[in-house]
Parts: structure tokens; C-alpha cells; sequence
């Protein structure tokens, strides 16, 4: 099962007694702030969750899984996230 951004508004709306507009417009700032920061290349650290990390990929070769022809791709940015260790303890059921 995935936990969607409208189950997270409606967990956080029953449990703090916000207006669903209140809460809705709290996610959806929580996530524009993470969205720029990340975009700006910086990373994004929320204590006892994890590390979303902004990483640069070079310019690599690749090849066309279709076709199989040789090809160059692009150099890019990625987002990758590592938990915390009382994350991965909850997960673990530690």
C-alpha cells in the first residue's frame, strides 16, 4: 500500500482539527519549500526521518535498451533519500 499526499492531509486534518484548506495549504508549502531547496541543489535533512540528497550525475554512456545502440546521456541531477537510524529501526520493528 502507498500513503498518498491526500491520505497525509486527512491523517494530519483529523489529528490536529485543521480546516482540510488549512491543512491542504500546509502540506502543499511543506512540499514547494522541499521541491525549491532541492532545486537549488541543496539537501533536504528532517531529523529522526532521513536525507533527501541532491546529487549530480556526469555525462555517462549509455546504451538504447530498444535498439541497443551506444549513446551518450546527459549530464543530470538526481534525488536520492537515505533514512535515519530510528527510521530504519521503526521499519525494522526494533
Amino acid at each position: 500500500m502507498t500513503l498518498t499526499k491526500a491520505q497525509i492531509i486527512d491523517n494530519i486534518q483529523d489529528q490536529l482539527r485543521f480546516s482540510k484548506k488549512e491543512t491542504t495549504d500546509i502540506v502543499e508549502k511543506l512540499l514547494e519549500i522541499m521541491k525549491r531547496t532541492m532545486e537549488n541543489g541543496d539537501d533536504v535533512l528532517i531529523s529522526g526521518f532521513g536525507k533527501f540528497c541532491v546529487k549530480d550525475k556526469k555525462e555517462r554512456r549509455g546504451r538504447n535498451p530498444a535498439t541497443g545502440d551506444d549513446m551518450m546521456l546527459a549530464p543530470r541531477r538526481v534525488v536520492t533519500f537515505k533514512c535515519s537510524g530510528k527510521l530504519r529501526e521503526k521499519v525494522n520493528g526494533e
